[in-house]
């Protein structure tokens, strides 16, 4: 496999770990960029641009990060916070008073950003078609009762964690998410990260699919534990019925899918792109000023919600809109803050050893929230740094 790109002295583990996952665990075509104090210590490449194709992978070629979208959207909110604009410990129903019908008047926001809503299944799904509409998920979410009452017990909003956080932005803003990003946040900072992807750019990004590879050996569990597995396979399961929001799911490949903005789900973003949108999250980028204060860094990574998650069935840790370090989601050290993508993506910071981290890969694997490949490129920083 010939592999692009550079690697800054001291770094060289993370190009070996990158070169095994096309040998050893199914990658296709991939990326992975790591910032250290907001300087580029790793910027590789290698593989397809298309998971079923043999363009080459380029600088500069992106892809859907599925749920790794989550940590990009939630930046918003919190933004918002900052700024003065929304208070995080208001009723949902305070910005968007349809939203209180059903029971859900003591949601609050940072239940939103913390899976203690209540809310992630619809008890009528929407079709491919209306879920590109960007006013019927949000029609669909406040017309639904919660399934717990809010506030009291945590479960991963897998899709309507996008409607939810969406329609708060496009209340206190006028925008939706992706405009609000590409305004004051990636458009400013010249960052290769959308939601929404423009046609403009729609060339650069690569088709994707289903891979399989060799199961890691050590630390990693090569089998779901059989309550996990059922719980995917029951259809009355909330982890089925959270993940079928949308039934069924639409083509990540069809352009109408990718220009549209879902903020759990469909953002676009080069390995690079997503690195330093975390990069400048917590330090000074290349002359750019760092996005959060000190305060909402710590509002980002300190833990609301712990253990046994309803719809994961694992044990889950979740600051404000970011999955936190733990066995269902390894980042670097426990201070870390960032989210995964279903099947591969992911990226994250780490404010005390001022690593930020993004992997984008066309080659989805039957992972849910610790990708083999992530984490080995993961294990090899943390080496790095002598963790």
């Amino acid at each position: 496999m010939d592999v692009h790109g550079t690697v800054a002295e001291g770094f060289e583990p993370v190009r070996d770990a990158f070169v095994r996952n096309f040998a050893t665990l199914g990658d296709r075509g991939a990326a992975v960029a790591v910032y250290r104090d907001g300087q580029k210590v790793v910027d590789l490449w290698g593989g397809t641009r298309d998971v079923d194709g043999t363009a080459l992978w380029e600088r500069g070629t992106a892809q859907v990060v599925r749920s790794a979208t989550k940590g990009v959207a939630a930046a918003v909110l919190l933004l918002l916070h900052q700024r003065g604009q929304l208070d995080l410990d208001a009723p949902v129903g305070h910005y968007w008073p349809e939203f209180k019908a059903r029971g859900k008047e003591r949601v609050l926001v940072r239940h939103v950003l913390n899976h203690r809503a209540g809310l992630p299944v619809l008890d009528r799904p929407l079709t491919p078609q209306e879920a590109l509409d960007p006013l019927k998920g949000p029609e669909a979410v406040a017309a639904q009762a919660p399934v717990w009452e809010p506030g009291t017990d945590h479960g991963y909003h897998a899709l309507t964690y996008g409607w939810l956080l969406d329609e708060l932005v496009r209340r206190v803003t006028g925008q939706g998410t992706g405009q609000w990003l590409a305004s004051q946040v990636t458009g400013p900072l010249g960052l290769d990260l959308w939601l929404g992807l423009p046609e403009s750019e729609a060339g650069r990004v690569g088709r994707v699919g289903r891979v399989e590879g060799a199961e890691p050996t050590g630390g990693l569990r090569a089998r779901p534990k059989r309550s996990v597995t059922e719980a995917y396979e029951d259809p009355a399961s909330l982890t089925r019925r959270a993940f079928a929001a949308i039934s069924p799911f639409p083509d990540q490949n069809d352009p109408a899918y990718r220009a549209s903005a879902l903020p759990a789900t469909n953002a676009m973003a080069t390995a690079d792109g997503l690195a330093r949108f975390y990069a400048t999250l917590i330090g000074d980028t290349a002359g750019a000023p760092r996005l959060f204060t000190p305060e909402t860094v710590e509002l980002a990574r300190a833990e609301e919600s712990a253990g046994p998650d309803r719809v994961l069935v694992v044990g889950t840790r979740f600051g404000l809109g970011y999955m936190l370090h733990g066995s269902a989601s390894p980042l670097l050290t426990p201070g870390s803050f960032g989210h995964p993508g279903r099947g591969g993506a992911l990226g994250f910071a780490d404010p005390e050893t001022g690593i930020a981290f993004g992997y984008v890969t066309n080659g989805f694997r039957k992972t849910v929230t610790a990708d083999p490949r992530a984490q080995g490129l993961v294990r090899a920083v943390r080496g790095v740094l002598n963790l």
